[in-house]
């Protein structure tokens, strides 16, 4: 899968996801003219949508009645020093908090299950595990 992001005016990013457009940007307070959602704001709304869709599939799959899940992210740069189960002790980290909503007439044993199924959705194990990522130069 390729995504292809051009710099448009200002900050501004034209974002092509296979037939999908997108647009990005910053908000007037830093620097943008806020045509779209911040990259960030882009991260948190894939770690919304996967943990959304994994918890939809495994409950279809189970024949649970879950009928909406609504997943809320918020994006926060803390202090390490203040984070008491993080390795790093010094600057600051990204924090990412998710509230899970599941609507439905679920019992409490399935909620639980679903909640710990949120953790493995595959944008949660790709932030949460050892990632390579190699940039290279390419000649227009």
């Amino acid at each position: 899968m390729d995504v292809v992001v051009t710099s448009g005016s200002g900050l501004e990013q034209q974002i092509r996801v296979g037939r999908h457009q997108l647009v990005s940007d910053e908000p007037v307070e830093f620097g943008g003219a806020d045509g779209g959602p911040s990259p960030y704001e882009l991260l948190a709304a894939a770690l919304g949508s996967c943990t959304s869709m994994t918890l939809r599939l495994y409950a279809r799959v189970k024949g649970w009645p879950l009928q909406r899940v609504i997943v809320t992210i918020r994006h926060d740069k803390i202090y390490a020093r203040d984070c008491a189960e993080c390795e790093t002790r010094e600057g600051r980290i990204d924090r990412l908090e998710r509230e899970i909503v599941l609507e439905g007439p679920l019992e409490e044993a399935q909620k639980e299950r679903l909640l710990e199924i949120a953790e493995r959705c595959p944008v949660h194990r790709t932030l949460t595990r050892e990632m390579q990522l190699v940039t290279r130069l390419k000649n227009p």
